[in-house]
């Protein structure tokens, strides 16, 4: 298993989270053996949603995001949905989350919406990465070359646009938390 030993964080929002966006990634990094804790605002369930806009299923929440670290984790994977990537960013305790795996250079995937984390914590300027198109803008408006490309690998962050980019995205995600840190990407933080 490419994974064994291997802990990796993904986020959810307690509402709003494209649910395949969260559940291959996960499934992804399962199937390779990692080990997958599930963190959001609060325990409980966290309800996703498919196309922004239709109930999707429920998915129990492992930890809060007060009860957690990046030093606990290997890398860590931040879902979509435009809902669900704006609640995400608006969680100081998210964003500082986030940075952290930055500042240690560990291996961060962010797909759809999901970029909208990384621009609070300040983690696109001089990067290239990719995205749901509509966030074009404030990527670039953040220091970051935006592209469209269905995956995009920057020094340790791995960045897809849509729902239909999810088997590239999983494959390089699993390859890149393979790797483990990037040293580049830290210093960068």
């Amino acid at each position: 298993m490419k994974l064994q030993g291997k802990k990796i964080a993904i986020l959810i929002a307690p509402r709003g989270t494209e649910e395949p966006e969260f559940a291959r990634p996960k499934a992804a990094v399962e199937q390779a053996g990692g080990a997958v804790t599930v963190i959001s605002l609060k325990t409980g369930d966290a309800e996703t949603v498919n196309n922004d806009l239709d109930p999707g299923k429920r998915f129990a929440i492992d930890k809060a995001i007060d009860d957690v670290s990046a030093a606990d984790f290997d890398g860590l994977v931040i879902p979509g949905g435009c809902v669900g990537a704006d609640t995400l960013r608006s969680s100081d305790k998210v964003v500082a989350f986030v940075r952290d795996f930055f500042a240690a250079g560990k291996p961060v995937a962010a797909i759809c919406h999901a970029p909208w984390t990384l621009i609070e914590a300040d983690q696109v300027r001089g990067r290239m990465l990719t995205s749901y198109p509509t966030l074009a803008t404030d990527i670039r408006n953040a220091g970051g070359t935006w592209v469209d490309q269905e995956v995009v690998v920057d020094q340790g962050l791995i960045t897809s646009r849509t729902p239909d980019d999810l088997p590239a995205f999983c494959a390089k995600l699993v390859e890149e938390f393979c790797e483990g840190q990037h040293e580049a990407q830290a210093e960068n933080a």
